[in-house]
């Protein structure tokens, strides 16, 4: 699902409550210690309102695991969505369609529904064998918050993934991430750039135990470590404040770069890709390139 048209408008309420669980799970079903987890949170944390986890959290890397979509494990999270009237990003799951393999993240609204489904675009290849690659990038609204995208662990190694998003007009990118190598340091410096050259917030979960080395990361748009989790279980609860990340697209950060602004308006043709930047509502939104003001500029005082 992709959309074109600008961000949900501001509104009086622009902080939103999002948590990442980085839990040390094993390669096996892992649905009721991911359960209990969940539930914990909404009863300790009633003002977060959104509840991810990281890549292939629930069963591991195991491709024996895969499941359609709809399917059993996917109606579970949409259950608990519904009864804890949360939205529930379940990191992502081996999906089986049509003789292929993909590596899904589905997105679950507080009613229960799935508004979307975003296979993996770039699996981990060689190592990620038999997995599909996806097509298609998924953003999707938040009522009285803003605009989210998806992208999952090897993803960000490509940054045309988040550029893509961004100029979908996505605020804050939810990245599940399974890592259990010694490049981790290295992705943490991808998250960190790819916040920057988003100007979002990039949410990085990783998980931990026998599935990962953990070390999941919380990026703000000028790619300012907000949160870095150690090597074990941790529950990385925040608030992103979408008014911010709209000043900081349209200011620049600390008044200082607008980057997606320049990126919109240089019609430059890149040799990988022979064509120029395709328009965006999202990124028009922004208004001219131009020096910042004093916010008390032409008041009348």
């Amino acid at each position: 699902m992709t959309t074109s048209s600008v961000p949900a408008a501001i509104t009086p309420q622009t902080n939103f409550g999002i948590a990442g669980l980085q839990l040390a799970l094993g390669h096996e079903d892992n649905l009721v210690r991911i359960e209990t987890e969940i539930r914990s949170l909404a009863r300790r944390m009633p003002w977060v309102r959104m509840i991810m986890l990281g890549e292939l959290a629930t069963f591991g890397n195991k491709l024996s695991a895969a499941q359609p979509m709809p399917g059993a494990a996917e109606n579970f999270y949409c259950g608990l969505a519904r009864e804890l009237d949360l939205w529930v990003i379940p990191g992502s799951l081996y999906e089986s369609c049509d003789g292929a393999t993909f590596n899904t993240t589905p997105v679950i609204d507080p009613k229960g529904k799935v508004i979307g489904r975003y296979r993996k675009i770039f699996p981990f290849l060689p190592y990620e064998r038999g997995v599909a690659c996806g097509s298609d990038f998924l953003v999707f609204d938040v009522p009285e918050a803003g605009r989210f995208g998806v992208s999952i662990c090897y993803d960000m190694w490509f940054p045309e993934t988040t550029r893509s998003l961004a100029s979908l007009g996505a605020e804050v990118i939810l990245h599940p991430t399974m890592t259990n190598t010694i490049d981790r340091d290295i992705e943490l410096s991808l998250a960190r750039t790819n916040a920057i050259v988003g100007q979002c917030y990039f949410v990085d979960i990783n998980v931990a135990g026998d599935q990962g080395v953990g070390r999941s990361l919380v990026c703000g748009p000028g790619g300012e470590v907000i949160y870095q989790a150690g090597g074990g279980r941790e529950v990385i609860a925040f608030e992103a404040d979408f008014g911010y990340v709209r000043r900081c697209r349209e200011r620049g950060w600390h008044a200082l770069g607008q980057t997606l602004k320049s990126f919109r308006d240089n019609r430059v043709v890149f040799p990988a890709y022979a064509a120029p930047a395709a328009p965006s509502a999202a990124l028009s939104a922004l208004g001219p390139l131009e020096l910042p003001q004093s916010p008390y500029h032409n008041n009348g005082e």
